[in-house]
């Protein structure tokens, strides 16, 4: 057993986000784990790039109102407690809505080198953002 010292928080990169975004990696497991996990905070209206994980991501929310969208589908509020998947190859994104903050869980997969996990895409734009909601209740 190993008891891992927690990582500082760090700003989200601008590269990969669009607003204020903070994470807590949790846990980046080395060969042969390839476990990921990190606590997000989002700012309101902030969010991720258009992206996808070679692996499928699960995201469990803890606080706030996320919205996502799977590229072609419509922006789906979620609450605290739930918890979406987004399987190998889908390009999405999630964020913060409008109106407060957001935290959530991440957890996906890779091989650990980092470069391959996760395929960055373009900014979601504002029209993007603001596009219809689905109501998934």
């Amino acid at each position: 057993m190993e008891i891992l010292k927690p990582q500082p928080t760090s700003k989200a990169p601008s590269d990969w986000f669009t607003g204020d975004v903070w994470w807590d990696v949790i846990y980046a497991g080395q060969e042969p784990s390839r476990m990921r996990a990190n606590m997000v905070r989002f700012a309101p209206c902030a969010r991720t790039d258009w992206h996808s994980h070679v692996l499928g991501q699960t995201l469990h929310i803890v606080s706030g109102t996320a919205l996502v969208q799977a590229r072609g589908g419509e922006i789906v509020e979620v609450s605290p407690g739930e918890t979406i998947y987004t399987p190998a190859g889908e390009e999405h994104w999630h964020g913060a809505a409008p109106d407060r903050f957001m935290t959530h869980l991440a957890l996906w997969e890779g091989p650990g080198d980092g470069s391959t996990e996760t395929t960055w895409g373009d900014k979601v734009t504002d029209e993007e953002y603001n596009g219809p909601r689905a109501n998934h209740r």
